[in-house]
């Protein structure tokens, strides 16, 4: 038994080992006022909603309208079988519904991007828009079919939202919040 006073004997011990940290990261907070987005900005984020919906409704009418496709691949002037007909359809349908999901997918990116107030998103949307515009007057060369028609209300409404997200006042909440984040 050792005494207070006494010195123990033995080899020392070691220094007691402090548990491992996970190190320390701060946090970045937006500085900067906050800054209401305005009412043209809203409007068009909703209106993005708009055009994700109105994909998927693309996507329904390309297959609800599968006739008139296989009637318009039969009039293209190429001789194809039966089957080799039936499957131009379904590479059609297929490859409509991939660009159509996608296109949903971009509608619904851009509105989360530009409700933040992300700058670069309103020049994405610009370059969307632009693209939106060229597809679809190229679509009006092969003819007007249901889709055609639903693309050319897709282009009225990114025309809209274009006006809506470069209004003076989406271009003030855009460079509010781009200062807040430098």
């Amino acid at each position: 038994m050792t005494h207070p006073d006494q010195v123990p004997s033995g080899p020392p011990s070691a220094p007691p080992v402090a548990p491992p940290v996970a190190p320390a990261y701060p946090v970045q907070q937006e500085v900067g006022p906050a800054v209401e987005r305005p009412a043209s900005l809203t409007r068009a984020v909703q209106l993005m909603y708009v055009g994700a919906a109105l994909s998927l409704v693309g996507i329904v009418i390309g297959w609800a309208t599968q006739d008139t496709i296989r009637d318009g691949i039969a009039k293209s002037g190429t001789d194809l079988s039966a089957d080799a007909l039936d499957t131009a359809v379904m590479i059609s349908l297929v490859l409509g519904t991939v660009v159509g999901l996608i296109g949903v997918g971009l509608w619904l990116w851009m509105a989360a991007a530009n409700k933040g107030g992300r700058s670069w998103a309103r020049v994405v949307a610009t370059v969307f828009g632009g693209l939106n515009v060229v597809f679809t007057l190229y679509g009006f060369t092969t003819g007007v079919t249901p889709a055609t028609l639903v693309s050319l209300v897709s282009v009225v409404l990114a025309v809209v939202i274009l006006v809506l997200l470069w209004r003076p006042s989406s271009s003030e909440y855009y460079r509010a919040r781009s200062a807040g984040r430098a």
